[in-house]
Formats: C-alpha cells, structure tokens, sequence
C-alpha cells in the first residue's frame, strides 16, 4: 500500500482535491462529469474519484480514453490519458496514466462566463450573526455573468440601496449541477446602467453556504469550479 502515497513533484501542475471535468472518448455529445484529484505518482499514473451520473458511476473499464480538464493557477489544463483500472470497493475511484502531454490555456477574464440565471438576494443585517434579516425583502434579479470567485448582478432596484463592501447572501441555480443556498457575497462595484442597477459580488466561502445536487457531490466552491471549466471549455471550444 505505500505504493499509492502520494508523490508530489516541485514543480508539478497537480494537486490534491483539484476539480476536474472527465470527458470519455467516443461518448456521445461530449458529456463531462465533475471529479477530483486524490492522489498521483509522478510519471506514473493518477488516481481520481468515479464519477457518478443519475446515482451509478460512469460506463468505463480499463483502456478507455478519456481527457482531463481542470483549472490551475489561471489556466486551463487538458491532457488525454488511458483508464488503466477502475475499483468500486470499498471507494469508487479512476486510476489513470499520468499524461505524457500537457496543454494549456490562458483563462479569459479571470475564469468568467456568461450567464443568464435569476438570483435572489438577501441583506445580511449588522450585529446579527451574518444572518439574513427575517424582515428583510428578497431581492430579484439576474446573473449576467459568474466565476469561482464570484459574479456580476443585473437589479431593477435604485443604485442608493447598495454600498461597497454590503453584505448579501445569494441564492441561484448552477445550470446542470444544483442550487446554491445562503452564499456570502460582498458588494465590490455598484454602477447604474440604461438596463438597471449592476453589482459586482466577491463570494466568501465561510461554510454556511449549501447547495442541492444534480448527479454528484461536493461543495458549492467545487461546484462553481467545475461550472465554469466546464462552460468556458466548451466556449472556446
């Protein structure tokens, strides 16, 4: 067993816990499953996490092709690679052949993509635990466009009921994974447009925030990763 610790190479492009989207060769519509990074041996090999999809893990065995994708340091990073044994018991992982090519790709506008989703948004009220105020209004409005780190808001309200560093709670769907719930998001820029009212929201990960999954499992950090490699592979695509 000594044999499956992990080796971390100085320089290496990898990392433990990375999300990562798993495209297998010949499927049909180019479908990625959200997984994660556990573990490698430099030039060797990679372990990552079997995806599931609809509860059962992913149709794969030993010498199916498949191409990883994942974000690191401000790029994207793709290699091809060979299942080289799959194990269901008693955890479901991938082992796979370490990539002998690695491409990358500068992300644009620090990993955002476009978006058109309704979010709703709650005042977080001072002195109250962080917590959403009972009488406060739900807010309505529109993703223009979102990342890991955080989004852009399009409100019919007047640009007065917000101020820098104001701090929400967000509530919208990540198409195809889940709904987030009870997201810290901080007022970073307020503009007013011919269109409405514009926010700029930095998140903050502070372990309130929840989410309803589609198809697999992690936290809503996880999830907004994956949404926005996954999206903007298939955008420059």
């Amino acid at each position: 067993m000594s044999d499956l610790a992990v080796h971390r190479h100085p320089a290496s492009f990898l990392e433990v816990g990375l999300s990562l989207q798993l495209s297998l060769a010949g499927e049909e519509h180019g479908a990625q499953y959200g997984s994660t990074i556990l573990g490698w041996k430099h030039r060797s090999w990679i372990i990552c996490e079997w995806p599931f999809h609809f509860g059962q893990p992913i149709a794969c065995a030993a010498g199916t092709t498949c191409l990883l994708r994942y974000i690191y340091a401000g790029r994207i990073l793709g290699y091809r690679t060979e299942v080289l044994h799959v194990q269901l018991q008693p955890v479901p992982i991938l082992l796979l052949a370490f990539p002998s090519r690695i491409d990358a790709v500068l992300l644009r506008k620090q990993g955002r993509v476009s978006a058109q989703e309704p979010v709703v948004l709650l005042h977080v009220a001072a002195g109250s635990d962080d917590r959403p105020s009972a009488h406060q209004p739900r807010i309505g409005g529109l993703l223009t466009d979102l990342s890991a780190s955080g989004c852009a808001v399009r409100l019919q309200r007047p640009m007065q009921d917000f101020f820098l560093g104001m701090v929400l709670r967000a509530e919208f769907e990540i198409v195809g994974t889940g709904h987030v719930n009870n997201l810290t998001a901080l007022v970073r820029n307020v503009s007013m447009q011919g269109d409405g009212t514009h926010l700029g929201l930095e998140f903050r990960f502070d372990g309130k925030e929840t989410i309803e999954y589609r198809g697999w499992g992690g936290s809503v950090k996880k999830a907004l990763e994956s949404f926005v490699l996954q999206k903007h592979s298939v955008e420059s695509a």
